[in-house]
């Protein structure tokens, strides 16, 4: 309640003072976010310095688009000092974060089929309407665990989705919308015969040795990167060295030359996933940029060089 000496404002003055209609500070007070002062003999409402404040506090966390649910834990939270104020942010900040990448892909991929020949605007769109907004991953990641050996340990299946699974660009081009487009077109498709085509070379390592074989293998692709990067040709070294061992303590064997033969043997019978990786590259590769390294180039740079030493030791 008021005291004798506070300066209390009708609504329409309360309104006035604060920028707002007298609909906007009903609205409110309503909803107990302003607190009344006292009321006229009429019944009218009476509102002190401390709803002006808090009006124009509320007037704030609005124009800042924050719903009125988070309005409401800000003020019962000490105000602008609060830290529900700063975990209120925090999630708009992260709501407009994905808002703002669905709106940067529709663009890119208005643009594609803005861009393209007429011929082909049709084939586009249905490759681009396949594709939510914003883009998810979860379809490629289902080809990948269904490629997968069986019962294979969850943490190595983690970072083995972890590097194969190329996560969407925030501000894309047409290329990379294009890309991924064509990766969800892929990843999606019926498989014949039922499961994904993995090379025998990985299945008979069984679920175990898979985890060991894809732990190596990521080590012998970090390794190859920076060799990718500068484009040199295949050569022996560490990550040759690497990728053979990974083979190697998969199958209980050790790395010698007749093992390295027919290891270069089994990886050259097997299928491949070239397309796949082609795609991914151009999804991770910034507009302009040198093409991005990924398991597929990596692997297919170090199976040459496995090639070119068994031909130099022959």
């Amino acid at each position: 309640m008021s005291t004798s000496h506070e300066v209390l404002w009708s609504i329409g003055e309360l309104a006035e003072r604060a920028g707002v209609t007298v609909k906007t500070v009903r609205f409110y007070s309503d909803r107990g976010l302003l607190p009344e002062a006292s009321r006229s003999g009429g019944g009218h409402r009476r509102y002190g310095r401390e709803a002006l404040e808090r009006l124009r506090l509320i007037r704030s966390l609005r124009a800042l688009d924050l719903p009125l649910p988070e309005v409401r834990r800000v003020l019962e939270d000490e105000g602008a000092a609060s830290r529900g104020l700063e975990d209120a942010v925090a999630g708009r900040l992260r709501e407009l974060g994905a808002e703002l990448k669905t709106l940067r892909w529709r663009e890119a991929a208005l643009r594609l089929v803005g861009e393209c020949p007429p011929a082909e605007r049709a084939d586009r769109l249905l490759l681009i309407g396949a594709v939510s907004s914003p883009p998810s991953t979860a379809p490629l990641a289902r080809f990948w665990r269904a490629w997968l050996p069986p019962r294979m340990p969850a943490r190595a299946m983690a970072a083995f989705l972890e590097v194969a699974v190329p996560q969407p660009p925030d501000e894309p081009d047409p290329a990379q919308v294009l890309a991924f487009a064509r990766l969800h077109a892929m990843t999606t498709a019926p498989c014949t015969g039922g499961r994904q085509p993995q090379p025998e070379v990985h299945q008979v390592a069984g679920a175990r040795g898979a985890a060991v074989l894809y732990a190596g293998l990521a080590e012998a692709y970090e390794l190859a990167g920076p060799q990718l990067r500068r484009t040199r040709d295949p050569h022996l070294g560490e990550a040759l060295d690497a990728y053979v061992a990974a083979y190697a303590s998969a199958y209980g064997s050790r790395d010698t030359r007749e093992f390295r033969r027919l290891l270069a043997a089994r990886l050259a019978a097997g299928p491949r996933l070239d397309r796949y990786w082609e795609l991914t590259a151009v999804v991770l590769t910034p507009p302009g940029g040198r093409p991005e390294p990924t398991p597929g180039s990596a692997d297919h740079w170090l199976r040459t060089a496995l090639e070119r030493d068994n031909a130099g030791a022959a």
